[in-house]
């Protein structure tokens, strides 16, 4: 189902008001989650340094590319349940997580990467909002 707007020109959503804020909290925090990793990776792209230079340059551009491509997905959807997806630096500082500054050897930057907050399929982290109820589909 897709979102509608109203005569005020403002987004009006498919689902039911609580469900709406529960959904719009979880998409906020994969949006900064994911802006984050887009900035980290990029952070250590430009500083990793050793034998294992290369490839790991290149792997995390296609970990940069992949999380900015995410970010403006899940953006997307929670625009089009009527929440006001936050991409502001302000926004995505409150929650990021902390990386080193200057130059990283390469074995270091395998290392603060995997043990990050993100992992392929999930967060490790919870998140603050309950989780979405459970309902049983007519017909089923």
């Amino acid at each position: 189902m897709t979102s509608t707007l109203s005569k005020g020109g403002v987004i009006t959503s498919p689902l039911a008001a609580a469900d709406t804020e529960i959904v719009g909290a979880v998409l906020q925090e994969a949006l900064t989650d994911l802006i984050d990793l887009s900035l980290t990776a990029k952070q250590a792209h430009w500083n990793v340094t050793g034998p294992h230079f290369r490839s790991l340059h290149l792997q995390l551009d296609e970990l940069v590319d992949s999380a900015r491509l995410f970010s403006d997905a899940v953006a997307e959807r929670a625009a089009a349940l009527s929440v006001s997806p936050d991409g502001r630096a302000a926004a995505v500082a409150a929650a990021a997580q902390p990386f080193p500054a200057g130059y990283l050897a390469d074995r270091d930057v395998v290392g603060l990467i995997g043990r990050a907050r993100w992992t392929p399929g999930g967060r490790r982290r919870s998140c603050s909002s309950p989780p979405i109820p459970a309902r049983p589909r007519p017909g089923y």
